[in-house]
């Protein structure tokens, strides 16, 4: 799963494997590691009516509605799932938690062989 944090906003992208752990189990987690200390992140299904996320003791975590998330991770049409969180301060956190497509020029030191098949990629290069 990877994770990127910017400004107001997260975004989760996860591969086929993990969107099927995910679907299965309820949770998917990841973690990186500072030495002394690590951030473990974490997507779940939960019972809440909309999707947010909450920091607490280096846990970012990120709780979807269970049919949203059933919906998301059983559909190859449902490619994202996305919600703009009130925050106390009068701003929103923008949260979006995508499936991990492949792009479509192979990078060097990347692993996509788990990622979803990029829907704009014709057969020649597949």
């Amino acid at each position: 799963m990877k994770l990127r944090i910017k400004g107001n906003s997260i975004r989760l992208r996860l591969t086929q494997s993990e969107v099927a752990q995910f679907a299965e189990t309820e949770i998917c987690f990841d973690r990186i590691s500072f030495g002394s200390t690590e951030l473990v992140y974490q997507l779940h299904m939960a019972e809440v009516e909309s999707m947010k996320a909450d920091l607490t003791n280096n846990t970012l975590s990120v709780e979807v509605p269970y049919e949203s998330a059933e919906k998301w991770a059983t559909s190859d049409e449902e490619v994202s799932l996305e919600h703009y969180q009130p925050l106390q301060n009068g701003e929103q956190l923008y949260i979006l938690v995508e499936k991990d497509f492949a792009c479509l020029k192979p990078r060097d030191n990347e692993d996509e062989s788990d990622n979803f098949p990029n829907p704009n990629a014709d057969s020649e290069t597949c």
